[in-house]
């Protein structure tokens, strides 16, 4: 009876990893065959009304862990591309750059390859406040963006003037490259490093742009 017992009981156990082990392989190879381990997936990169509560979300650590399909040719993130939300980025980086010293109002424009901060500030050294403003939304953004940033309080209106547009609004990028010109004109504070300007910019970076200028009176001469 004993012997029968001890059966019985191995054989539920191995049930129990069984449906486990099934369990967890349904749950990390989702339908697209990709995993994902998230602290939980269900929450959002980004939202104020999921703060409070029995466990405060912003206190918790960010942690992926993504592992390669065993299927082969299985498209990554269910086909679906990567992309960030420029606009919670935009709050990110003013909500931090209000949290520098003599930093009192600050509006900041995300683009596809662009921040644009304007500022004001009381602060008597303008080249070193503007470092630190740029070095914080360079600390946000990805690494291949560039940061341009202006303490004229003018561009409080010509940055909010471009927030309506999109990548596709038709010329938007001649309107965002005139208006870095003119916060150029203000202190942007230390290159980057010893292959990036202060705007994080290599000469890779202006090679291209000249390119496509050239690119761009070619055209025009040829209609």
């Amino acid at each position: 009876m004993k012997k029968t017992l001890s059966v019985l009981g191995i054989a539920c156990l191995l049930g129990t990893v069984g449906c486990s082990n099934d369990a967890s392989h349904k749950d990390v190879y989702e339908e697209s065959g990709h995993s994902i381990n998230v602290n939980n997936k269900r929450n959002e990169l980004y939202n104020e009304k999921q703060t409070q509560g029995v466990r405060n979300m912003s206190n918790d650590f960010g942690y992926v862990r993504h592992q390669k399909s065993p299927v082969m040719g299985d498209a990554h993130s269910n086909g679906r591309p990567i992309a960030m939300n420029r606009e919670q980025l935009a709050h990110v980086i003013s909500s931090l750059g209000t949290d520098l010293p003599n930093i009192n109002d600050i509006a900041t424009l995300v683009t596809d390859q662009e921040v644009l901060i304007a500022y004001d500030t009381d602060a008597q050294n303008r080249n070193r406040t503007a470092d630190m403003v740029k070095r914080t939304a360079m600390s946000v953004v990805p690494r291949y963006y560039h940061v341009y940033v202006s303490d004229n309080k003018r561009m409080f209106r010509e940055v909010e003037n471009l927030s309506h547009l999109d990548s596709t609004s038709r010329g938007s990028r001649h309107l965002v490259d005139n208006l870095i010109k003119e916060m150029k004109k203000s202190p942007q504070g230390a290159p980057m490093n010893a292959s990036e300007n202060a705007n994080g910019e290599t000469p890779d970076d202006h090679m291209e742009k000249s390119g496509n200028n050239t690119g761009k009176s070619d055209n025009n001469m040829g209609k």
